[in-house]
Parts: structure tokens; C-alpha cells; sequence
């Protein structure tokens, strides 16, 4: 039994998980599929306007159709009535899912804060002033009805078939949308192998494309009946992912190797799997940041040290685990 201080973290606003984020890996085998021959996975656009337009140069860039889906947390610093108005009506027009930051734009109650579920080795500091940055952008969605609404209709997940590769499209991790199973230290957690091994029969997918957590990561995991499966997490789209690189990244699936630079990028039967740097206008972003959050506030607080230097984080750490 947890003791009472324990208890009280544990279910502080921000740290806990809503059971109206659990929807289990089998749901996601139900889902209905859609095909796609390119498609870009963009996670954690944090509402980055330029980051989103260097997304969709790209996009536009390839030689076939490209289908983009924002899985979630498409906003977060962009609090001003312009900046989220823009973001959301661009995103509306794609596929997207939700993130914990949009499925918490219709709670009626703060029990959940930001959604995020933050596991215990995060910084309180840092969960309170998430839930702070929160609510100023909630009230923002409340003065934007109509997209708000539109929003709330998304889904959790999304499924995806490209060539002999069926794709689960997610916010955190198979079972729960503000789930941190995919994260890079939880992913190269032996004790988690076999929930890993299990969740690709339980969702019937070959790949899971995913964000969240913030930090990048690609991994393979060996399969009794099929070839191995992939679990490739983005990081951010809107944020720097490495320690003095200030791009975002992407996720790309495709029929066809990546016309752009990539990170890393791997084949798995039909299809490359690949992660995108995403080089957006620097100087423009953190110049719409700083107008929106300022010098000391909560937003500036948790992230200027990540958007002017990225984060303690190296290439090396998101590749594929050598043997």
C-alpha cells in the first residue's frame, strides 16, 4: 500500500492519467485503415507556425502525394488568438489525433492539469508550470468554439496501411494516450520486453509512430510469426530534439527512400521508416515564443534553455540499440 505522500504525487493534477485516455492496444486493430503511399507523422508541434510550414515545404517537395497526421500536442505555446487560429485551422485540414493537451480542452475539471501523466523522476516545477501553461492556453481554446469543438471530435489513434506495413498512429503508447512506454528509457527497459513484444499481435500493426514524450527514439523488437517490428517516436516537431541543434523532427513512412536528409532512416519490407530534421525559421520562432511567453513566465521558465540550445539529448541515444 502507498503511503499518503506518495498517493497525493501520484495523483496530482499533471501526473495522473484519466481513464478516459485508456483504449488498449486491441481498439486500435479495429480502427478503421487508411492507405496511404507517403506519410508524415508529426508529433509535438507545440504550436510552431514556422516549424509547420517547413513541414509542409517538404511535404510538398516529394514526387507522390504525401498524407500528414498531427498525432497530437499540435498546440501548447501558442496562446495568442492569431497564433491559435492559425495552427488549428492548418491542422484541421490533414489527419490528426489528439494529444493530452487537446483531450484536456473539454474537462470540465483541472483533475488532470496538462494531461502530461509526468512519471515521478520529473521536476514538480515543471509539472506545476505545464499545468499553468495550460490553462492559459485552454482559456484560449474557449474563445475559439468551433475549432475547439472540432477538435474534440478527433480520435485517440489512427491506422494507417502503406504497402505490406500496417502502421498505428499514436499519441504516447499503445494503450493510453498520455502513455510513456515509448519513451527512449522505457523502450531500452528490459523488463518492459515483453509488453513490447505483445502490443504489435494486440494492435495487429507492424509499426507504431508516436510522440509525447518529447525525446526521439527508434527501436526494433523481434517477433515470433512476422518480421521485426518498429516502434519510431519523433520527440518534437516544434522543439529541439538534440543538444545544439535547433531543429524539430518528423516521422516519414514511404514507399520510397527519403528525397529530404534524414536523421536515420531504415527499410522494413516494403517501406522506409525514417525520422526527418525539420529546419524552421529559428530567429521567427523564438521572436512569436517570446511575444507570447516572456522573460520568467511559466512557458519561458521550462523550455527557453531547449528552444535557444536544445536539450541534454544526442543523436545516438534515438538510433537503434547495435545487435
Amino acid at each position: 500500500m502507498m503511503d499518503a505522500a506518495t498517493t497525493t504525487v501520484a495523483e496530482a493534477p499533471g501526473r495522473v492519467c484519466p481513464l478516459r485516455y485508456r483504449y488498449g492496444a486491441e481498439a486500435i486493430a479495429s480502427a478503421e485503415t487508411r492507405v496511404a503511399q507517403t506519410l508524415y507523422v508529426v508529433g509535438g508541434l507545440y504550436g510552431n507556425l514556422p516549424a509547420l510550414e517547413a513541414v509542409e515545404q517538404l511535404a510538398g517537395a516529394e514526387r507522390e502525394p504525401v498524407r500528414l497526421c498531427f498525432n497530437g500536442d499540435f498546440n501548447w505555446f501558442n496562446i495568442d488568438d492569431t497564433q491559435f487560429e492559425a495552427i488549428n485551422r492548418r491542422v484541421l485540414r490533414h489527419d490528426a489525433i489528439l494529444g493530452n493537451v487537446e483531450a484536456e480542452f473539454g474537462a470540465d475539471a483541472d483533475d488532470a492539469g496538462c494531461g502530461c501523466a509526468y512519471p515521478e523522476h520529473v521536476d514538480a516545477g515543471v509539472v506545476e508550470r505545464s499545468n499553468r501553461i495550460h490553462a492559459t492556453l485552454k482559456a484560449t481554446a474557449r474563445r475559439h468554439p468551433q475549432l475547439a469543438e472540432a477538435i474534440a471530435r478527433l480520435p485517440m489513434y489512427a491506422r494507417f496501411q502503406i504497402g505490406d506495413c500496417r502502421i498505428a498512429v499514436v499519441h504516447g503508447d499503445a494503450d493510453s494516450l498520455a502513455g510513456w512506454r515509448f519513451d527512449v528509457e522505457a523502450l531500452d527497459d528490459c523488463g518492459a520486453a515483453t509488453w513490447l513484444a505483445g502490443v504489435f499481435a494486440r494492435a495487429q500493426v507492424d509499426v507504431f509512430a508516436s510522440t509525447h514524450t518529447c525525446l526521439p527514439a527508434m527501436r526494433a523488437f523481434p517477433r515470433p510469426d512476422r518480421p521485426v517490428g518498429w516502434i519510431v517516436n519523433n520527440g518534437a516537431c516544434g522543439m529541439p530534439n538534440f543538444n545544439a541543434e535547433l531543429s524539430g523532427l518528423c516521422t516519414r513512412i514511404a514507399l520510397t527512400p527519403s528525397p529530404h536528409p534524414v536523421v536515420h532512416e531504415v527499410r522494413r519490407g516494403d517501406v522506409w521508416l525514417g525520422v526527418l530534421p525539420i529546419r524552421f525559421d529559428v530567429r521567427r520562432w523564438q521572436a512569436e515564443f517570446l511575444a507570447q511567453w516572456p522573460e520568467d513566465s511559466a512557458a519561458w521558465t521550462s523550455y527557453w534553455h531547449r528552444i535557444s540550445r536544445g536539450p541534454d539529448f544526442t543523436p545516438d541515444r534515438m538510433l537503434p540499440k547495435a545487435g
